[in-house]
């Protein structure tokens, strides 16, 4: 089947042009659609996953969208598990949060966006992952995989800390918040991928961007004040304990990637932490679609979470 059949019918034609974009995580393949003078994007979920998860999935993104905070949707075919999405030109999130004459309405902009994912409802049936859990199943299935030794002190450290006790109510989480899932159209900030949201702590979300966008303790501060609509409290042993897991977490994702992309691994200790990492992909010297980019992402991750 063609992918222009995934398409509703008034965007099917000789002037239609459909270029792939990238194959998601959970084997989503995803798609650029220019028709009819517009751009869209055509997200065809994996035949594997089932539908009611599908179903989910989308009335999520839907209320998401409702809500300004994800990209309008256009089309849904169940049958074929498509979803055509308006297209969001990005102006750049982290561009507008690392100028420091626009850092602290980044910062505002980011805390209230966050809250306003957590402020919607929780479908019905949905189930909570924990991170912790989750940590463990990559950590098995990077089992044989040649790393440095820093890689698997981080992740004992992060399956062996106890939560701390909850602070606050589960809500529905994004939980996937980084850079290449923000889209900034130059007033709002819209999330995309919304595959991986579920029920979970707000700190999931939280303590995921404060790690990608290397925040130091006042920025993480002024994030949970924006997210609050008030001063930060004390330091919170949540926050913190979720930057560990999910910067480990995370890195490990990124370097189970990396293995099933061919990379064959290595014992070396001198991995870029992420600031080196962020400036050579700036500078053209990491290309982090490739399996080297992805192994050295995912190195820089879990380095963070040594550190934190």
């Amino acid at each position: 089947m063609s992918t222009e059949a995934f398409l509703p019918p008034e965007l099917r034609g000789a002037g239609t042009t459909i270029t792939k974009i990238a194959a998601g995580l959970s084997g989503a393949g995803v798609y650029r659609v220019e028709a009819a003078g517009q751009v869209f994007v055509l997200k065809i979920a994996s035949d594997a996953e089932p539908i009611e998860a599908w179903r989910s999935r989308v009335a999520i993104q839907q209320a998401a969208a409702t809500a300004g905070i994800a990209a309008r949707v256009i089309h849904t075919d169940e049958a074929r598990r498509a979803v055509v999405s308006a297209f969001v030109v990005d102006r750049s999130f982290p561009t507008l949060f690392w100028n420091p004459a626009t850092r602290q309405s980044a910062i505002e902009l980011l805390g209230q966006t966050i809250r306003k994912v957590h402020e919607l409802p929780i479908p019905e049936g949905a189930q909570a992952k924990d991170a912790r859990d989750f940590l463990g199943e990559i950590w098995g299935m990077l089992s044989g995989f040649t790393l440095p030794a820093f890689v698997g002190e981080a992740v004992a450290r992060a399956l062996a800390e106890d939560p701390p006790p909850r602070e606050r109510s589960v809500v529905l989480c994004h939980n996937d918040i980084n850079p290449s899932n923000l889209a900034y159209d130059g007033e709002r900030l819209i999330l995309l991928d919304w595959d991986t949201a579920g029920p979970n702590d707000p700190f999931v979300d939280l303590a995921a961007i404060s790690v990608f966008l290397r925040m130091d303790e006042d920025t993480c501060g002024a994030l949970l004040a924006a997210y609050d609509g008030a001063a930060a409290e004390a330091e919170s042993p949540s926050f913190a304990y979720y930057r560990r897991l999910v910067a480990a977490l995370c890195g490990s994702a990124f370097l189970g990637i990396a293995r099933r992309r061919g990379h064959a691994g290595s014992t070396a200790e001198d991995a870029l932490d992420l600031a080196a990492f962020y400036q050579q992909l700036r500078g053209g010297a990491v290309n982090i679609a490739s399996a080297d980019g992805q192994w050295a992402f995912g190195l820089a991750l879990i380095k963070a979470s040594l550190a934190l």
